[in-house]
């Protein structure tokens, strides 16, 4: 059992699960995020298998990721007008059906590529509504503690980072043993524990509620973001970055079977390897952290993954592979989780879900085109350009973010001198 002053400092280092309704959640996102993972991997390696093919992988990507582009914004709507527990609780239970079809078909062997990439396409669209409500429910399942705020967000990708390491490492020995289906079956199973942890929630109604037209409210929260500059500015860096620049899991299977030749058990270790560095990266977070903090974050975790990914590009030698995915996922979460906290932290509660929207339109939307674009690269020239051509996006975005910095420096070093106080207002940008 911990001792006294041990569990004093875990705490304070894990302080959002003190509210019931967050520690219920996030326990059961923990075991469906494994599950998820387990099905992202036997999946990738199911169509390359029934293909040989990299522009599959990118047209996969595409398929999962383009609901999200065409749906997430009024998603954000949706999220802001209902209670965010009744909508996680149908997304999920759609999702469990999503998946138990993946593995009947599978499981009776008549799967086929276009299969494959339809039932990808009905997630993305499932994952469209999904996202905002959990990201826009956070802040009210640590009871608008905004003190917690930034630790549950951390805590939130750390769990993402567990099932990331562990799930690929089971993947990797299901599909030897069972076959992908193996994997897809347990994937259906695990949303039964997010689905009881959700059912026992409860969420206070909200005080706000977006009115009006779903146009309206949709031009409302539109204004409200491209007119606020540090929601402006981190919401573009975001579409640029992450969505072109983090697309290595499309191109993972192409590494895996046809450069580095290792089987299934190895392909779920490289996944693993990126995992594990964002995980490392998401604990880092959990510490008190204040803008100038989250601000460096933002550079030192675009520099990590454009670097680890330009080296895992060329590189053919498994450890060194491992390490650079290692270095690569620490950048990405680093990045990732600290563009979401200062958002959280910036945006009026009535505009959060509409938001939250926005920052998944603006990541996970913009992948579908990283994706059809990294695989298309690859097709033509080998995946290991492809990979620099996206290391490349994200080191651009680095050295943005440092003349960004430099020039808040400035400025706020000069306001200190003209005027005796507080710094002024605080943006990137």
């Amino acid at each position: 059992m911990p001792s006294p002053p041990l569990r004093e400092a875990l705490s304070v280092r894990f302080r959002a699960l003190r509210h019931r309704n967050f520690r219920l959640f996030w326990t059961g996102q923990l075991v469906s995020l494994t599950g998820t993972w387990m099905q992202s991997v036997a999946q990738g390696w199911l169509l390359h298998r029934l293909t040989d093919s990299p522009l599959m992988l990118g047209l996969l990507g595409f398929a999962q990721f383009m609901p999200v582009t065409a749906l997430s914004l009024w998603a954000g709507v949706i999220a802001d007008r209902v209670d965010p527990r009744r909508l996680l609780l149908t997304t999920q239970a759609l999702a469990l059906l999503q998946a138990a079809t993946l593995a009947t078909v599978t499981t009776l062997g008549v799967v086929e590529p276009w299969m494959v990439l339809a039932l990808a396409f009905a997630f993305g669209a499932l994952n469209a509504f999904d996202l905002p409500a959990r990201q826009s429910a956070v802040v009210e399942l640590v009871g608008r503690d905004k003190e917690d705020l930034s630790n549950a967000i951390a805590l939130n990708s750390a769990a993402f980072n567990v099932a990331r390491i562990v799930g690929p490492a089971i993947a990797g020995v299901l599909v030897a043993l069972l076959g992908e289906q193996g994997c897809f079956w347990a994937n259906a199973a695990t949303y039964v524990a997010v689905l009881a942890g959700l059912w026992r929630v409860r969420i206070a109604p909200r005080e706000h509620v977006a009115g009006g037209s779903t146009l309206a409210a949709l031009r409302e929260g539109w204004r409200y973001a491209f007119g606020t500059v540090p929601i402006r500015n981190l919401l573009v860096l975001v579409a640029i970055a992450a969505g072109l620049g983090f697309q290595y899991m499309t191109l993972l299977p192409e590494y895996a079977r046809t450069i580095l030749r290792v089987d299934a058990g190895r392909y779920g270790l490289m996944v693993s390897a990126f995992g594990l560095g964002a995980l490392t990266a998401a604990l880092l977070m959990t510490r008190r952290l204040d803008r100038w903090d989250l601000r460096r974050n933002l550079l030192v975790g675009l520099v990590a993954a454009g670097v680890g990914q330009a080296v895992f590009a060329w590189s053919r030698s498994l450890p060194l592979t491992l390490a650079m995915g290692f270095v690569s996922g620490f950048g990405l979460i680093l990045y990732v989780a600290s563009t979401n906290t200062m958002l959280q932290l910036t945006t009026e509660d009535r505009f959060r879900g509409r938001i939250m929207s926005l920052y998944t339109f603006m990541f996970v939307g913009t992948a579908p085109f990283g994706a059809i674009l990294a695989g298309a690269v690859a097709q033509r020239f080998g995946a290991p350009l492809a990979t620099s051509l996206c290391a490349l996006i994200l080191l651009g975005s680095a050295l943005w973010v440092a003349r960004r910095l430099r020039f808040l420096r400035e400025q706020e070093a000069a306001r200190a001198l003209a005027t005796p106080g507080p710094a002024a207002t605080e943006k990137l940008g």
